[in-house]
């Protein structure tokens, strides 16, 4: 064999060994993957929800000072501008970004129901006057309940 005519190819053991590697790459780099989007998840509910909670009691404590204390009612809270500046984000484990009515059973066991991306209940004639505002999936979050165990994403 001349100097010229070098090997152009890789050789059946070469390339095992380069799948084996990829694939130890692949089992260790994949958990983690679907760690980081199960954590970005959680993250955007909690944003979302942080959010809008504390919009609601601002909404209340402005509702306070110029009359009668009371929470906004869903059109309220739905209508850019009086309650939040923007629309309410999606719901990451759904997709949706609409906003329906819960009843007074469904937002005490946080119950997730129809299709929509998060649920509202108020009941300003109550004393004192009750809102919940809530995830409406049942996913599992990457957030410790206490007892050993993850929250789901309607219970945050």
């Amino acid at each position: 064999m001349s100097a010229t005519n070098a090997r152009k190819a890789f050789t059946l053991i070469e390339l095992i060994a380069v799948l084996v590697v990829l694939a130890i790459l692949s089992g260790v780099a994949l958990p983690k993957y679907f760690d980081y989007t199960d954590r970005a998840r959680s993250s955007a509910v909690q944003g979302t929800l942080g959010g809008v909670r504390t919009a609601m009691v601002n909404f209340y404590a402005d509702s306070s000072i110029s009359g009668t204390a009371a929470y906004p009612t869903l059109v309220q809270l739905t209508t850019n501008g009086t309650v939040m500046l923007e629309q309410i984000p999606i719901n990451p484990y759904n997709g949706l970004s609409n906003v329906t009515a819960a009843a007074s059973g469904d937002a005490s066991s946080r119950t997730v129901a129809g299709t929509a991306g998060w649920r509202y209940y108020v009941d300003n004639s109550a004393t004192p006057p009750v809102a919940v505002f809530y995830c409406n999936a049942s996913d599992d979050t990457q957030v410790a309940d206490g007892a050993g165990g993850f929250e789901t994403a309607n219970d945050l």
